[in-house]
C-alpha cells in the first residue's frame, strides 16, 4: 500500500494543508518582494526565490514545519508591531521588554533548552513518557523562540540605522543561537522518524552547553548589542554560506552525542532506558550524510564567497583549512560505512572525536589563530 502512495504523481500525494501552506509561504514572499524588492539586487532576489521554494519543500517533505514555521513568523511579526518603528520601545512596552524583543526570545529559549534537558534526562532516568513529551514540547518552544528572536533582530538592526541592517548570522553569539536552533530542529525531525525521544537527554546536553556559552558571552562580553557589519561580510554570499554551514555543525554535533549515547548501550549502561544500538546506529548515519551534504555545500559557497572577497578560491587561511579537515573526517566516515561495512563501536568513537575536530574548525580557531576570518575572534 505504502509502495502504491510513493509511485503517485507529487502532485497527488499532497492534501489541502499542503497547498495551503505553500501558498502562505508564496504570498509572504510576494508581500516581501513589493515591499523591499527595489532594495534588493539580482542575487537576492535570486536568494529570496530559491529560500521560498526550499521553505515548501521543507512544509511538504516534513508536516511538523507547516505550523513550526508560520507560528515562529506570527511571532515575529507581533514583535515588529509592538516596536512600531522606534526601537526605544523595547524598554518601554512590556510585551518587547520581557517576551518579544529579540534579546528576550533567546533568553526565554537559553531558559526552554535547560528546562527540556532536565525533563528529557528525568523522564530517560524514570522511564516517564509524560516528561519526555513534556521535554519534547519545551525545545520544540524553544526553536520558536529562536527563530523568532533571529527574525526580530534582523528588524531591530534596521531600525538602528538602514546601513546596520543585515541578517543576523554575522557574529559568533548569532551562529551560537543558529546553530541551537538548526540542532534541535534536526533532533526533533529525527525524534519523531525513528521513535527516539530519550536520545533526546544527549543531544540537549550538547545544546544546553552552547546555551551556556550564549549566556557567558552576552553577560561577560555583551555580544548581543547589535553591532554594524565589517566590509568582508557586507555580501549576500553570507545569507547562503553561514546557513548551510551550521545545518552541518548541527548534524555532526547530534551525531555525537548520539554516538555517545550508543557507546553507553554497548557497556550496558542505561540499555534498557535507550532505544537499540542499532536504531542508533541508523539514525548517527542519516544525521551525518545530511550533515556532510551540507557541509560540502557550504564548503563549495565559502570557495565561490573568497574568490569574489579575496580574489582566490582557496588560500590555505586557518579556517578554511580546518574546514577541509572537518570535510575529510566525515568524509572518510561515510566511506568506512558505505564502503568498508563498518558499524557499531568504531564509528560511534569516531563520531564523537568528530564533535572535538568540528568544535575546533568552528570555535577554537576563532580563540587560537589568526587569519583572513580573524573578525570572528571572541
Amino acid at each position: 500500500m505504502m509502495e502504491m502512495v510513493l509511485q503517485q504523481p507529487l502532485y497527488k500525494r499532497l492534501a489541502a494543508g499542503d497547498w495551503l501552506y505553500a501558498l502562505l509561504i508564496i504570498v509572504a514572499a510576494g508581500y516581501s518582494f513589493s515591499l523591499y524588492g527595489s532594495a534588493l539586487d539580482y542575487y537576492e532576489q535570486l536568494i529570496l526565490a530559491g529560500s521560498s521554494i526550499a521553505l515548501v519543500a521543507l512544509g511538504w517533505f516534513w508536516p511538523s514545519w507547516r505550523w513550526f514555521f508560520p507560528l515562529a513568523g506570527a511571532v515575529s511579526l507581533l514583535a515588529i508591531q509592538l516596536y512600531d518603528h522606534n526601537l526605544a520601545r523595547a524598554a518601554e512596552s512590556f510585551g518587547l521588554k520581557y517576551l518579544l524583543s529579540s534579546q528576550s526570545s533567546f533568553m526565554w529559549m537559553c531558559t526552554l533548552f535547560f528546562l527540556a534537558t532536565v525533563l528529557y534526562w528525568a523522564g530517560t532516568l524514570s522511564r516517564a513518557g509524560l516528561l519526555m513529551r513534556m521535554g519534547s514540547g519545551l525545545t520544540w518552544a524553544a526553536a520558536v523562540f529562536a527563530l523568532a528572536g533571529l527574525f526580530t533582530r534582523w528588524y531591530e538592526s534596521y531600525l538602528i540605522a538602514p546601513d546596520v541592517g543585515r541578517i543576523p548570522v554575522s557574529n559568533l553569539y548569532e551562529v551560537f543561537i543558529l546553530f541551537c536552533l538548526i540542532t534541535a530542529l534536526m533532533y526533533l525531525y529525527y525524534e519523531a522518524k525513528f521513535a527516539v525521544r530519550q536520545v533526546g537527554a544527549f543531544v540537549l546536553l550538547v545544546i544546553s552547553a552552547a546555551v551556556g556559552f550564549i549566556l557567558w558571552y552576552t553577560f561577560d562580553r555583551q555580544a548581543h548589542e547589535i553591532q554594524p557589519l565589517i566590509p568582508a561580510l557586507q555580501s549576500w554570499w553570507m545569507k547562503i554560506h553561514v546557513p548551510a554551514n551550521f545545518v552541518g555543525y548541527g548534524a555532526f554535533a547530534m551525531s555525537a552525542m548520539i554516538g555517545v549515547a550508543q557507546l553507553l548501550i554497548r557497556r550496558g549502561i542505561l540499555a534498557s532506558r535507550l532505544p537499540s544500538a542499532e536504531v542508533l546506529d541508523e539514525v548517527m548515519y542519516k544525521a551525518i550524510a545530511v550533515g556532510f551534504l551540507f557541509f560540502t555545500i557550504a564548503t563549495i559557497l565559502g570557495a565561490m564567497w573568497a574568490a569574489d572577497a579575496w580574489g582566490g578560491y582557496w588560500s590555505w587561511d586557518p579556517k578554511e583549512t580546518w574546514a577541509l579537515i572537518v570535510w575529510l573526517n566525515y568524509a572518510a566516515w561515510l566511506h568506512m560505512r558505505l564502503v568498508k561495512g563498518w558499524r557499531g563501536e568504531p564509528l560511534a568513537w569516531w563520531a564523537v572525536v568528530g564533535l572535538l575536530v568540528t568544535s575546533f574548525a568552528f570555535i577554537g580557531v576563532n580563540m587560537f589563530l589568526s587569519g583572513l576570518h580573524s573578525y570572528g575572534a571572541l
